[in-house]
């Protein structure tokens, strides 16, 4: 191992990914993703009894691979972290309870870590020099909305949405038009061949974050057509929905960044890794003067390396360890 800093060991397991990454000071060591994308595929989505099994099988190899890759040995590790929600319980019990049993018996102590305040840590990786206060614009499969962060461990949802998060609704969508799971990056490459023709809703609102009625608007389009004999372009639904979904969060941020007075702006979450979410954010935000930031690829999905980031704030803010009676959560606020 290079110089002696604080070692953190962060396990996430809130969906379909088994991860375990190795984060020595600042420097990510090593980031093992073992992912169940295939398996659940075949399902159209996560099934969440099939989920846990494969985290069982899972969990020690990838243990083993981040730790060799890192170069580090166990005994070398200063700390655990882990996600502890929100996600499936019995995903997440498999990753709380292996990390209880490393804290124990190595006798480190074990941080807890909150999956959403996890996804906006992932920017202090891919960004070294962000510093509050800051906008996060968060997009994921369980968690839509914006949060300012005032500190490293101090955060406050501003806007949320009201019911579905944004990639859930892209996932039921891209079933409900016959895409493979997962149903965003598939939304997104048949956004770029289509045209956003389609008028779904009719947006009130630019502050109110709300998806159930746009991913029933969707659901009740395609049976329409379907029931009438109407031919379907497929593509014109993905790039009509994908620019509705996106422009509503962009709306919100938007507004948020008006009323906030905050001019940096980064996003946070697997949604974050949308083409035209991006583009979108970028080009508003920046136009009121923001500087605006993006995770990399690797960093917009579940993985552990922004659980262990996380953590090292946790460390350094003085916040408590869990106990070992930690349990896993299938709901959390931020």
């Amino acid at each position: 191992m290079k110089d002696k800093n604080t070692v953190i060991l962060g396990i996430e397991s809130s969906c379909d990914e088994t991860s375990v990454a190795v984060l020595c000071g600042n420097e990510l060591l090593s980031n093992v993703i073992s992912s169940q994308i295939e398996i659940h595929r075949r399902f159209g989505g996560v099934v969440p009894e099939i989920a846990s099994r494969n985290h069982l099988t899972a969990i020690l190899p990838v243990i083993d691979e981040a730790l060799t890759k890192a170069g580090v040995s166990m005994d070398e590790i200063d700390y655990i972290a882990v996600t502890y929600g929100a996600g499936l319980v019995g995903a997440l019990l498999v990753g709380v309870s292996a990390a209880k049993a490393l804290s124990y018996a190595l006798e480190r102590p074990l941080y807890a870590v909150n999956h959403i305040e996890a996804h906006i840590a992932a920017n202090y990786i891919s960004t070294p020099d962000l510093k509050p206060p800051f906008l996060a614009v968060v997009a994921s499969g369980g968690h839509t909305g914006v949060c300012r962060v005032d500190g490293i461990n101090k955060f406050t949802m501003l806007a949320s949405t009201t019911d579905d998060a944004i990639g859930e609704a892209f996932d039921k969508v891209a079933r409900a038009v016959g895409l493979p799971y997962p149903g965003g990056p598939e939304i997104d490459k048949r956004a770029k061949l289509g045209t956003p023709s389609i008028k779904f809703v009719e947006r009130k609102h630019k502050a109110e974050l709300s998806y159930s009625g746009l991913k029933t608007a969707v659901i009740n389009y395609l049976h329409t057509a379907e029931q009438r004999g109407q031919a379907i372009a497929i593509e014109d639904v993905c790039a009509s929905f994908q620019q509705t979904a996106v422009d509503m969060l962009v709306d919100v941020a938007v507004n948020t960044v008006k009323k906030s007075g905050i001019k940096t702006v980064v996003a946070a979450g697997g949604v974050s890794a949308n083409s035209y979410l991006r583009a979108k954010l970028k080009s508003e935000c920046e136009a009121l003067g923001c500087e605006v930031y993006f995770p990399p690829m690797s960093l917009c999905t579940d993985n552990a390396a922004m659980v262990a980031m996380r953590a090292k704030h946790m460390i350094e803010g003085g916040l408590p360890a869990a106990g070992l009676d930690l349990n896993a959560k299938s709901y959390l606020k931020i």
